[in-house]
């Protein structure tokens, strides 16, 4: 049977902003999402998808710019899959976010809400990432367009395309973090070129080149890593050597040997080339050491805002023991350490737990406690006698949000206060219905993090009732 052909509609006047970054209109009662467009603009959608309740469509021709359209920075816009917002302007982004987290905690949650302050905008728009990860592939992804031109399929170092983990488009100039990172991801890929160093295959598992990361701080200080998917040949040192002598400001040089299946490298060795083997971090009068598999907020100006709201919101006064959940590498713990008598930090993951044990010695702090291991089995009410009723608990859970089982021994603890950090409003709300029986919600503080991108950070304070 032949596959029904999708329509074309012409002349449709995108109407708003919905789920993962994609713009939305209503046709005869179903909702379409449409990538790469903004309220306003008039289009002819070709459909690419059609279900009872909704549709999707990509864009074949712009009939009309909306008056809010802007230029896109970025010369990859359109088809890197990140910075989907580039042609809104920034007020308008955080108009949609700011709408974004009301709509989920109203429709999702269900509960009394305090009026939602604004949300704080980031101090950057452009360059604000302090790290970025690409992917080398030894054939580099190319348009339709790009292929009926007849350009050659060579090797790329990008981004990875989005849904598709073996493709990955070649990046030459990327806005998210300082230009310096162009000029190594750059240097590195023609060196790598020039010396014939084989490019990955991620189906065949094949070729040497695998991985590219670069992370800055604050002080100008960078730190590259490259992960080989073969042991270090003379090519391999050669490109080592190079990064070394033409980047003065590269001063942690590391590299990876993963032979596995996949890219993470939280289980594989990461040895020192040149240098030191991390980087510092600083916020008010606090050092963090960040070394090459630890996780620090990747928006160093806005997790200053980010956790400037929750030390806020926590209301200490040097006597409370405050439990942080999903502590990662326990910087809000530290950060909040010396306005409180005590702090317990928990975390899934053990090399994060040592992170933050370390970054506590590093700056004189003897009133935290760190522990490893699954939330919902550690905090439980044998853990609470041993360390301590907590009169404030902090949760900065990952974007599923929490375990019921966590929640409930929140509960059973009964702290006076919670202040819950979100990256994922929907299931925050969630989570807020599940507590709303003990608690109340008296605050709420949207924080992008994110430019350009759908994703918005949200902290909420409840007290118990």
């Amino acid at each position: 049977m032949k596959k029904k052909s999708l329509p074309i509609l012409e002349d449709i006047t995108i109407t708003g902003i919905a789920a993962e970054g994609k713009a939305m209109t209503r046709i005869n009662d179903l909702v379409c999402f449409v990538p790469y467009c903004v309220p306003g603009d008039v289009v002819d959608l070709q459909v690419t998808k059609k279900k009872h309740s909704f549709m999707e469509a990509r864009v074949l021709r712009l009939k009309q710019a909306s008056s809010l359209r802007c230029e896109a920075v970025c010369p990859h816009y359109g088809t890197c899959g990140g910075c989907k917002w580039q042609v809104l302007p920034y007020p308008e982004q955080l108009k949609w976010k700011q709408q974004q987290v009301e709509d989920n905690l109203t429709r999702i949650g269900k509960i009394e809400l305090p009026t939602i302050s604004q949300i704080l905008g980031s101090k950057k728009i452009y360059q604000y990432r302090n790290k970025l990860e690409f992917a080398f592939a030894d054939h580099k992804w190319l348009t339709t367009e790009q292929m009926k031109a007849g350009i050659p399929f060579e090797p790329g170092l990008g981004f990875h395309i989005t849904n598709n983990f073996d493709k990955v488009l070649q990046i030459d100039e990327c806005h998210l973090m300082e230009g310096l990172q162009n000029d190594i991801r750059n240097g590195v890929y023609q060196y790598a070129v020039t010396h014939n160093m084989p490019f990955y295959n991620e189906r065949t598992h094949e070729g040497q080149m695998r991985n590219l990361m670069i992370r800055n701080n604050n002080e100008g200080e960078w730190m590259v890593v490259i992960v080989f998917a073969t042991p270090l040949d003379d090519n391999a040192k050669g490109l080592l050597e190079y990064v070394h002598t033409s980047f003065p400001q590269v001063i942690s040089l590391m590299y990876c040997v993963n032979q596995k299946m996949n890219d993470t490298i939280g289980d594989q060795d990461v040895l020192l080339y040149a240098g030191q083997d991390h980087i510092m971090e600083k916020m008010e009068d606090l050092q963090f050491k960040v070394g090459p598999k630890s996780f620090y907020q990747t928006n160093t100006d806005q997790a200053y805002e980010l956790y400037s709201v929750a030390r806020r919101f926590a209301q200490l006064t040097g006597k409370e023991v405050v439990y942080d959940l999903y502590t990662g590498t326990g910087t809000i713990a530290n950060f909040v350490a010396k306005q409180a008598q005590k702090v317990v930090g928990i975390e899934y993951v053990p090399e994060a737990i040592e992170d933050a044990k370390v970054n506590a010695k590093l700056n004189g702090l003897n009133n935290t406690k760190f522990f490893a291991g699954d939330m919902k089995d550690v905090l439980n009410a044998d853990f609470i006698a041993q360390h301590g009723k907590p009169e404030v608990i902090i949760t900065d859970p990952p974007r599923a949000g929490m375990h019921e089982d966590v929640i409930k021994v929140i509960l059973n603890a009964a702290p006076k206060r919670i202040v819950y950090v979100s990256c994922n409003p929907a299931t925050q709300a969630r989570d807020l219905s599940l507590l709303d029986s003990d608690y109340k919600v008296m605050a709420v503080q949207p924080v992008d993090m994110f430019p350009h991108t759908q994703h918005v950070e949200n902290v909420v304070l409840l007290e118990k009732r």
